[in-house]
């Protein structure tokens, strides 16, 4: 064996060495065999990811890198929809669990209720006061049920029975309580007050804020104002959150309103383009623009239906000499000078006049005017002439 086949045999066995696994590869199955004949035991293959590259023992960062290098790109990622609180970091120390009992008792305010009825529902109230003094604070709701029932028009009665709901740590109860007491007197600031106090205890900050602040306005004490105070910071923070959260929502709607203007632009400027390259354009006649053909100045199209239904026109371009003339007064109109003494032709254009709807006197005219053109020529055209410059 010569040098170089040695040393590529040396460079296959330092393969081997530092990848056995390579010897599991279908095309060494006869070098394997060869060895395992010789007494050498060949590493099983591998059965994870590695085994696709020769069941190997590669260094970490070779797998990584192979790994890498068969990764399909993933698509992009789809924008989260952020939650009014998401990224916003507020402590909930306090917050309990909300109360799920069935909604309590609600008087009927359109009964008119006696003086019997109300001297026994400030008996209920008094003996209420009395059993929360005692610490029975479930007979004090009992007892102002009972007060309701007997007055049903009063907010004070209903906000007495929430502050009670509160320091039983049921604030939904508390909160019917006091939508009931406001609906009677929206200046209630009791029932503001112990409102704030339950949304509070359910963790709704704004909301506490809004009654707590609300209560102070009506009625200023120093418990509510401290209350106040508490939860200001956090109703803040989530009000200032919700404000920039409206905005990217605002601008991400201005962002797709004017994508939709654009593209509605390019499309509309789009068709108007493949329009007017659909449009033929014809050098004219006799007594019209150039581009535009007798009887349609407006679109620039003419009636084609009466030009072929016409048997003498059509049978007017059947003759090659008419047919040539017709292309070369197309190409330039022109040309007409050119056969003003052709009687075929004469009476070819100024029956497409005619048909055409031009005026009467457009051939005589259109013929006056290039005759005197040409005759400024010497009665003829003059063909440009090559600068010998």
């Amino acid at each position: 064996m010569d040098k170089e086949q040695l040393k590529l045999l040396q460079g296959f066995v330092e393969i081997c060495k530092s990848n056995p696994g390579i010897l599991n590869l279908p095309e060494l199955n006869f070098y394997r065999q060869w060895l395992e004949s010789l007494g050498a035991r060949i590493p099983a293959p591998c059965s994870d990811e590695g085994a696709a590259c020769g069941g190997c023992k590669k260094p970490a960062t070779e797998g990584r890198r192979h790994r890498h290098h068969h990764k399909a790109p993933s698509p992009p990622p789809e924008p989260e929809v952020e939650s009014p609180e998401s990224e916003v970091e507020i402590d909930n120390e306090g917050v309990i669990e909300p109360d799920n009992d069935p909604p309590q008792f609600m008087g009927d305010e359109s009964v008119e209720p006696t003086d019997e009825m109300l001297e026994l529902s400030s008996t209920k109230r008094d003996e209420a006061m009395l059993a929360a003094s005692e610490g029975n604070l479930e007979e004090a709701i009992n007892c102002f049920t009972e007060a309701i029932k007997n007055n049903p028009s009063s907010a004070l009665l209903y906000a007495k029975r929430a502050s009670f709901y509160i320091r039983l740590q049921k604030p939904n109860a508390a909160i019917r309580d006091c939508n009931k007491a406001i609906d009677l007197n929206p200046d209630s600031a009791q029932s503001y007050r112990w409102r704030g106090k339950a949304q509070r205890l359910l963790g709704h900050w704004e909301e506490a804020f809004h009654d707590l602040s609300k209560s102070c306005q009506l009625d200023y004490d120093d418990d509510t104002n401290e209350a106040c105070r508490e939860v200001e910071p956090k109703a803040k923070k989530l009000m200032e959150h919700k404000r920039k959260q409206e905005r990217k929502r605002e601008e991400k709607e201005l962002a797709k309103r004017r994508e939709r203007i654009r593209k509605a632009q390019e499309e509309a400027e789009r068709a108007r383009r493949e329009q007017q390259q659909s449009e033929p354009r014809f050098a004219g006649f006799p007594g019209e623009r150039a581009g535009v053909f007798p009887g349609d100045s407006m679109s620039g199209m003419p009636d084609f239906g009466a030009f072929i239904q016409d048997p003498e026109l059509l049978q007017a371009l059947q003759d090659s000499e008419v047919a040539a003339a017709f292309q070369d007064i197309s190409t330039n109109p022109a040309n007409i000078a050119k056969y003003q003494n052709n009687p075929k032709i004469q009476k070819l254009m100024k029956k497409m006049a005619q048909k055409f709807n031009a005026p009467p006197d457009a051939m005589d005219e259109e013929m006056e005017d290039v005759s005197g053109s040409a005759s400024a020529s010497g009665g003829h055209t003059v063909p440009p002439q090559p600068d010998i410059d």
